[in-house]
């Protein structure tokens, strides 16, 4: 992350042979399940009071905010909400620096813009009966601070996402998530063991989330969509174990 850690220095990635180097990276990973378990307090905590704010409206959305690999997880874990739980899709939104041309291609110059970031709140039509969930790996992307700034001062409940300590995003957001997974095997890129870190931190909450809407039972996706032969088959399967009339 921050810092270019004593591997990197030492035992550069790119001089190693095809075996260590794969090992190296897949163990790696490893730090992100570490830095997790330490977050497990704060997501917690996140869950209790995302579920409080969605519980108060029927029309309270959740919604990611990120840029780059970030803005792209946050817009992976959001968009499986209705199938897999029959979450409203009007109670989720998406906002990424650069727009949704962004999700495929690198939007140059996105992230540094908090005039946009500002800007896409009103957009977005925030309100306190919102959830906006920022995620950076920096802790400190402008465009992600600024919305989530913006968004908390106009009442909507605010989770900052980061891979740092001491962070921008973790001093504007009501409730910051600190998932300090160390440096890199490649100086830098977020798009490893901090991304990592951060899907599965998103899934968890989403996860949790749904399980406190009731939207789980006995372990089984019970509002699922069956939009295709495989779920038709799953729903049918579903339906038996719990003896739920179709």
């Amino acid at each position: 992350m921050g810092t270019e850690s004593d591997l990197n220095k030492n035992n550069y990635i790119d001089k190693l042979k095809e075996k260590e180097a794969l090992e190296l990276i897949i163990n790696n990973q490893y730090e992100s399940f570490k830095a997790l378990k330490m977050a497990v307090p704060d997501i917690i905590i996140s869950v209790n009071e995302i579920y409080k704010r969605l519980n108060k409206s029927s029309s309270g959305r959740i919604v990611y905010v990120g840029a780059g690999s970030s803005g792209r997880i946050g817009v992976q874990d959001g968009v499986e909400l209705y199938p897999t739980f029959g979450w409203d899709k009007n109670r989720l939104d998406y906002v990424i620096a650069g727009g949704e041309k962004a999700l495929i291609n690198s939007v140059e110059g996105a992230e540094d813009n908090e005039i946009d970031g500002k800007n896409q709140v009103l957009a977005k039509k925030i309100t306190a009966k919102d959830v906006v969930i920022g995620i950076t790996a920096s802790g400190s992307t402008p465009f992600t601070v600024s919305f989530i700034n913006e968004a908390r001062k106009r009442g909507a409940l605010t989770v900052g996402i980061s891979n740092n300590l001491d962070t921008s995003i973790q001093k504007v957001s009501e409730i910051g998530i600190m998932l300090d997974t160390g440096a890199e095997v490649i100086s830098g890129s977020t798009r490893l063991k901090a991304g990592t870190s951060q899907k599965i931190c998103l899934n968890a909450i989403s996860t949790m989330l749904m399980i406190k809407f009731e939207r789980v039972k006995n372990g089984q996706m019970i509002f699922m969509k069956d939009s295709n032969k495989k779920l038709r088959l799953r729903r049918k399967k579903i339906d038996s174990l719990l003896k739920i009339k179709t």
